[in-house]
């Protein structure tokens, strides 16, 4: 049976589809949609709360941004854009000034994200652990989120969203969205069985690729990433206890090249941050993008932040990656299709 699509606006549901692309990615903020149907029979409104699910599965959670409807003698019809909860993290604003020491990161998660709209303390899960099953686990509390910041102040004009990104950067973490709604601090998944494959065999059994490429960049891959900080103010003897720096070695970066990041946060900030840096590159360094029919595998919706088994006799690529990034849309030749966008497992980009 083919997909089914439907896009849900308080009790009522958009089917009739001329056109949409919906994405998510574990590293872009504020997944994004683009819908056109034909006129619906009901109103929609600008702010409107939308589900989007394929096969009464949730793949996106948000909020429409953009109405735009009309027509003419062949009749009307309604262009819906939007965005997932996170576009409301990015498009907030801290309007006070909050003294960062000794706040934990789950202290200030309830004081700039529960009072957005539509976001509650449920919504909000914090990873157990970075490695094997506590990865997969949530609580309440984390050793290496619970540790108090040493960065003096967040001041007013921050968005929300950059607030996060710089706290769990330090931290060697990632603040990322799922697509039915939580949001996430911790790390991508890193092991564990795959939950998707995508096969381009030469004999051809099994094969479920329309396209597939691979990406490999150097440009942004350095042999040597140094951070350092100062941390002034700090009750301190030696000048190494204030000037704090950590350096990383890339054996796999081809050119021998050096980058440089100032990370003032605390004494622990720089060697976390320059492992997360060495994780952005590799991550970057390699990349695959593939094409699929329809918008599921053995009944789940492709998702991101998910391991996926590819075996590609094209490429000469057999392994697990990261799937990073998907997009669903409806090709005119072909119907329902999906981009899967995938990366070395466990990294931060």
């Amino acid at each position: 049976m083919p997909d089914t699509v439907s896009l849900h606006i308080g009790s009522r549901a958009v089917v009739d589809f001329k056109h949409y692309r919906i994405d998510a990615d574990l590293y872009l903020a504020g997944a994004a949609f683009e819908i056109e149907a034909a006129d619906p029979g009901f109103p929609v409104s600008k702010g409107a709360r939308c589900q989007i699910k394929v096969n009464g599965v949730t793949v996106l959670n948000g909020i429409a941004d953009l109405i735009d409807d009309g027509g003419g003698k062949d009749g009307m019809t309604i262009r819906i854009d939007g965005r997932d909860l996170m576009g409301l993290v990015v498009d907030s604003y801290v309007d006070e000034f909050i003294t960062m020491q000794d706040v934990t990161l789950k202290a200030l998660a309830e004081k700039l994200l529960v009072p957005l709209p539509f976001i509650g303390r449920s919504d909000i899960v914090y990873q157990a652990g970075v490695a094997g099953a506590r990865a997969a686990a949530t609580t309440t509390s984390n050793p290496l989120l619970d540790k108090t910041q040493a960065k003096a102040q967040i001041e007013p004009g921050q968005t929300v969203f950059d607030v996060f990104k710089d706290y769990t950067r330090s931290r060697g973490l990632l603040f990322w969205m799922l697509p039915a709604g939580t949001f996430v601090f911790g790390r991508p998944k890193a092991r564990g069985a795959a939950a998707f494959h995508l096969t381009r065999r030469l004999d051809g059994r099994d094969n479920n690729v329309l396209t597939g490429r691979r990406i490999r960049d150097v440009s942004q891959q350095y042999r040597t990433i140094k951070v350092m900080g100062q941390q002034q103010g700090r009750d301190a003897l030696s000048a190494e206890a204030i000037n704090t720096s950590a350096t990383v070695t890339d054996a796999d970066a081809p050119i021998a090249k050096t980058k440089v990041i100032i990370d003032n946060n605390d004494d622990q900030s720089p060697s976390a941050r320059a492992r997360l840096e060495l994780e952005r590159q590799r991550a970057r360094a390699l990349r695959f993008v593939y094409k699929v029919q329809g918008h599921t595998q053995g009944g789940k919706p492709w998702t991101i932040n998910e391991l996926c088994r590819i075996d590609d006799d094209d490429l000469h690529v057999h392994g697990s990656f990261l799937v990073t990034g998907r997009t669903m849309e409806i090709d005119k030749e072909i119907g329902p299709v999906t981009e899967v966008r995938l990366s070395l497992p466990g990294v931060i980009q």
